[in-house]
């Protein structure tokens, strides 16, 4: 699922509303990468936790 998607954004309502009215929308664009930026990281932590405690318990 992840993997699959082509474009994601996940903006306020507000952000949204001030970003489209922008020439260029490189401004835009800076603010989704940051958003799934933000996002993946703790998904990254909890799975880097979760694959510590397997090996813990594996030995």
């Amino acid at each position: 699922m992840i993997f699959s998607a082509d474009v994601v954004y996940g903006q306020c309502s507000m952000c949204r509303a001030v970003l489209q009215s922008e020439e260029g929308q490189a401004t835009a664009k800076g603010i989704n990468n940051g958003i799934l930026y933000l996002m993946a990281i703790p998904y990254l932590l909890v799975g880097i936790v979760g694959w510590k405690v397997f090996q813990i318990l594996k030995k």
